[in-house]
């Protein structure tokens, strides 16, 4: 199973984006996946998931302005992010696990400037 993340950029504060990320499995399904971030210096952090039955968690600082979501048919997750602010700059990563299984994307740069 591989997972490719897309959608990172250069956004300026308050602005939005949205990142993706493909499984090229047929598993997708019955997983659950997720975002992680990471700065440099700073251990990676969650920032939100989605159980395989659509249960949402948000960490505290993200809340209210970020949105995961998941297209089964597309094998795909999503996390929408708006009033993006400098805080927010990190490498998201994006995994999906069940058990003692799971598989990391490679990550995608976000960069917000003030």
């Amino acid at each position: 199973v591989q997972l490719q993340a897309s959608g990172g950029g250069l956004v300026q504060a308050g602005g939005s984006l949205r990142l993706s990320c493909a499984s090229s499995g047929s598993i997708f399904s019955n997983y659950a996946e997720g975002w992680y971030r990471q700065t440099p210096g700073k251990e990676r952090e969650l920032v939100a998931r989605i159980s395989s039955g659509g249960i949402t968690d948000y960490a505290e600082p993200v809340k209210g302005r970020f949105t995961i979501s998941r297209d089964n048919a597309k094998n795909t997750v999503y996390l929408w992010m708006s009033s993006l602010n400098p805080e927010d700059t990190a490498v998201y990563y994006c995994y999906m696990a069940r058990g003692r299984s799971e598989y990391w994307g490679q990550g995608t740069q976000v960069t917000v400037s003030s």
